[in-house]
Order: structure tokens, then sequence, then C-alpha cells
């Protein structure tokens, strides 16, 4: 970062804090029950033992006495159907929560839950944090502090990122949705350093790390992701017509460096990594799902609870994209592209890989809506777009705030 810290930075790191304290608040709420879900203990159970090779109970320190836990932790149904074989995540998801207990010596108990728990959840509130962050970061650069600031505000408000990133009775996906942010505006950022007079592939070689590990994030967490690694190529060869071989030679590049974060999280072991990856649904739509309204109207719905504010807003800033030329360029466009993508694939897959593309497409819904509001903030009707949107936003918060406590109250 070579620009100063000042105010607009300071301003954003309390956005952030505001929504890492909402999301404390639900783990809190969470882990104070003294139980969790059967699908968590599943994805410690097979974390530990990734991480130690051990028996499952002796690497995760489980109290042995229970015969719940003697007897280990029932897969999901998905799972049992696939020959035991995870079909939408490797084994990096797993191990993600499960490093961290590598940190707590004492065995796992319901007593203790309060207390270890907050390992386990550490990861995907980091991620939740870092997301938010390159959203501000992404939106800044393309279309000023006011953009910056109208997509972490929708951000740090969205109940469904919250939920996601405090693993409230849901997946942790809030990983995936970070490393598919990073493939696309990282493959982005790569291809716009193309023009520089030096040696481009050797001189990106922290921007191809970046983009290998937010490959490796995104697969690793969801495999249908891949959708999303293929499709930053052609944003790569679109933005560097003149240097496309070096555009594919990062790519590839970046795709080399997941593979091995991926093949290292089966401890580099052949057999496991290749099962894995056969037995992988990498892409599994079902387009009778566009025959069925019920589905569309599902996607909606989730959409709308997910994020309020995003509702009202996303279709005016279509409308506005539409009949207003200014606000057709490729800083509006490509969000608007994979957001779309991904709201379709998401459609299109009923059951659950398709939850996991609806979370992945509000970062780019976020920034696409920033991005047409921050051209409006530069017209002569700047007041009154300004005042709608202050106070859009800031019922948007209070609302969430409001619902934040009802829920878990009621929890």
């Amino acid at each position: 970062m070579r620009e100063a810290i000042g105010k607009p930075q300071y301003l954003a790191a309390t956005l952030l804090i505001l929504f890492l304290a909402q999301c404390s608040w639900l783990v809190n709420r969470n882990l104070h029950s003294g139980s969790l879900e059967t699908r968590e203990w599943y994805r410690l159970d097979r974390g530990a033992r990734l991480r130690g090779g051990g028996p499952p109970r002796t690497a995760l320190g489980l109290d042995v006495g229970d015969p719940f836990l003697q007897a280990g932790p029932v897969p999901p149904a998905r799972i049992q159907e696939n020959g035991g074989v995870d079909p939408d995540h490797s084994a990096l998801w797993y191990l993600i929560p499960a490093v961290p207990l590598a940190l707590w010596h004492a065995p796992l108990s319901s007593e203790s839950l309060s207390s270890w728990g907050w390992l386990v959840r550490a990861p995907s509130m980091f991620f939740g944090v870092m997301l938010g962050a390159s959203l501000w970061y992404v939106a800044r650069r393309l279309y000023g502090n006011a953009g910056g600031f109208i997509a972490l505000t929708l951000y740090c408000f969205a109940p469904g990122i919250i939920q996601t990133t405090a693993v409230w009775y849901v997946e942790p996906e809030i990983g995936a949705a970070w490393g598919a942010f990073g493939t696309i505006f990282t493959g982005i950022a790569v291809a716009h350093t193309l023009y520089a007079p030096r040696e481009v592939v050797l001189w990106n070689w922290r921007r191809i790390l970046l983009l290998g590990i937010s490959i490796a994030l995104a697969i690793g967490s969801q495999y249908s992701l891949v959708v999303l690694v293929l499709l930053a190529l052609p944003l790569m060869l679109y933005l560097a017509p003149a240097r496309r071989q070096a555009a594919i030679t990062i790519w590839l590049a970046a795709c080399t460096v997941g593979a091995i974060i991926l093949f290292a999280a089966y401890g580099f072991q052949p057999a496991p990594f290749f099962e894995a990856a056969r037995e992988a649904h990498w892409c599994e739509v079902t387009w009778r799902a566009f025959l069925f309204p019920g589905a569309f109207v599902r996607i909606l719905s989730q959409l709308g609870t997910s994020s309020p504010a995003l509702v009202l807003m996303l279709p005016a800033a279509l409308i506005v994209y539409v009949i207003w030329k200014r606000a057709r360029y490729f800083g509006n466009t490509a969000p608007l592209l994979i957001a779309g993508i991904c709201f379709v694939l998401g459609w299109a897959s009923p059951h659950y890989p398709g939850l996991g593309f609806q979370l992945v497409s509000f970062p780019f819904f976020f920034v696409f809506v920033a991005g047409v509001f921050a051209d409006l903030l530069e017209t002569r009707q700047r007041r009154v777009v300004l005042a709608s949107l202050v106070g859009l936003l800031s019922a948007y918060a209070l609302l969430n705030v409001a619902r934040l406590l009802q829920v878990a109250a009621f929890r």
C-alpha cells in the first residue's frame, strides 16, 4: 500500500469493526448454547483426521466416553450418496476450521465449547473481515470513496453475510466467497499490469501467488466455483489483447499454485487427491429448474432475506445501467456479469451448490450497485441521490441490528 492511512481507511475500519461485532454476537450466543450441529461436528472430525493423520477421536481430542463421539458424527446425505467422498468440498475446507484447534490442548467438551469454539469460528470470521476489506478496496479503486463506502455498508449489514461468517446454523461458505472475489479481481488487476515495460511474468509473482491462493480457496471450498476460475481468463485476455500470451502464462501459473495448495491439503498423497477430484461434482446444474417458477421465487426470497437493501437498490441500478450510457463501462459491467452468472447458476442448482453461488454473487452485486450510484452522485441530482442513499443505508443498518438482536434472543 503506497497511499497513506487517512480518514477513508479509518471509516472503513470502523465499519469492519461493527461487522465483526455483529458476527461475534452471533458466535457468542451460539457457543453458549453448549452444542454444535452434527454437520459441524463432522467437519471438525474429518478435519482433525486430515490434520493429525490418526483416528479422528484421538486427533480431535474428544471425550471418548460419550457414546455419540465414540461412534463418530454421521456424514451428510450427499456424502453418503457419493460413496463417502464429499462431492462439493476438498480437504482444505475441512482443515480450515480444524487447524486452529491445535492451539487447544485440553479435551473438547460441551462445558468448554464457549472457549474452544472461538478457535473453530476464527477462520470464517477472518475471511469475512478480509472479504469486506477487499470489497472496499476494489470498489474504492473503481469508483472513489463514495463507491467504496456504499459497497462496504451493504456488505457489513447484510444478514446473509453475517450469518455465514458467524456460521450461524449454515455452512461456512464465506471463504468460498472471498476466494471467488479474489480470483476475479486479482485476475483483472494482473491484466492491467501487463502493459508495464518490464518482464511482467516474473514481476507479477506476488499477484500470481495471491491469485493462486484465491483459486485454491474458491475451488477448495466449493468445487463448482471452477466456473469463475475459467471466467477469469477471458477477462484477462479482454483487458490485455496485446499481451495474451503473458496473460495465459500468469493464469496457468496461478492455477498451478492453487493445485499445489489443494494437493498439500491431502498431505501430498496422490490417491485421495485424485479420488476427490474424480468424485467431485464440478458442475451440478439442473436446467429444468428454469421451468419451475418456484425456483425463481425461492432465490429471490433468499436474496431479499440476505440483503434487504440490495432488493431495492439492484433494480434501480439495473434500470440506470440500461438507460444511461455513461454507466455502461467495464468497471460496472464486469461485476454485473459475474454476479449474473452466479445468480443463474444458483437458480439452476436448487440443492446445496446453488446456495454457495448465491452467497458468492453478493459481493459482485454490491460492487455493481456501488458503481452505478457513485456515478449518479456525480450528476446534478447529487443531493437527492445522496439523501436517498443516507436514508436507505441508515435504515438498512438499524433494521439489521434490530433483527440481529431478535434472532439471537430467539435462539
